[in-house]
């Protein structure tokens, strides 16, 4: 068997071309659901993935208010946030934080499972979350991101 005709296939810029997709997180478990999510942001989905490049897709999450929790997350979990202070420690419930931006528990939940660094900054800056069932993204005419 000849070895030199068998190569791994590494994606250029050119290569590239990035879909879009929205998801209905309507009882949804997070984690499941930013499990998926963040492997279409990455690009793993797709036969061209490069781990050193940003072949992933955009991903339009919507209902972001009605995603649920499993056991008593939603009451036990703590998210934290230090301000790099002496003290300078904050503590929410999930319950705080869909009080005040149901948005941000999917995305922080998403960005967790990206890479550190530059390149995960980008695979996140292509992740849209919105509260309600509204999106402003019809003109890119997203598929249904299946999360089943």
């Amino acid at each position: 068997m000849d070895t030199q005709s068998f190569k791994t296939f590494s994606a250029t810029p050119d290569d590239i071309e990035h879909d879009w997709y929205v998801a209905d997180a309507t009882d949804q478990v997070v984690g499941r659901l930013a499990s998926r999510i963040a492997r279409v942001l990455r690009g793993k989905h797709k036969p061209t993935y490069t781990p050193h490049m940003d072949t992933g897709d955009y991903v339009i999450v919507t209902n972001a208010d009605k995603v649920r929790f499993t056991g008593r997350k939603e009451q036990d979990k703590q998210y934290m946030n230090y301000s790099g202070y002496p003290g300078g420690d904050k503590y929410e419930s999930p319950e705080e934080v869909r009080a005040s931006g149901p948005e941000k528990i999917i995305e922080r939940a998403v960005q967790g499972m990206l890479p550190n660094g530059p390149l995960g900054r980008d695979m996140f800056k292509k992740l849209k979350v919105y509260a309600s069932s509204d999106h402003p993204h019809d003109a890119q005419q997203p598929e249904p991101l299946h999360t089943a």
